[in-house]
């Protein structure tokens, strides 16, 4: 699993980011290993034309091999929980789309020869 991060200006310690994302995004999506070939990091700072809290904007993209790639986004007033919160919401998105097409494959069609019996 590859793992990529952007960042914009005013994010502080890019490098330090990245070191500390690649652990997290491994970690939280370890059992994902076969599945998510690239998971791509946006971080930013300002929301512009957002009032409230939440300055920090933490975009994440999984790609899954052989489907098309998932997203998620979290606004928090820390860099920090936007990244864990988009982390949470990434690992529910894949771990839902995955089952889904899973549950496609194993599922029998209802379009299977069926004997019937004549009245």
């Amino acid at each position: 699993m590859q793992i990529q991060v952007n960042a914009s200006n005013g994010i502080e310690n890019k490098d330090a980011l990245e070191r500390w994302a690649d652990t997290e995004i491994k970690g939280m999506l370890a059992r994902f290993l076969e599945e998510v070939t690239r998971v791509e990091v946006h971080m930013s700072g300002e929301t512009p034309g957002k009032s409230g809290g939440g300055d920090k904007r933490c975009t994440m993209e999984a790609r899954l091999a052989h489907h098309q790639p998932v997203a998620a986004t979290h606004d928090a007033p820390s860099q920090d929980e936007a990244f864990r919160g988009a982390l949470a919401k990434l690992k529910r998105l894949v771990e839902h789309t995955l089952a889904r097409i899973e549950g496609r494959r194993d599922r029998d069609s209802i379009r299977k020869d069926v004997d019937i019996a004549p009245e």
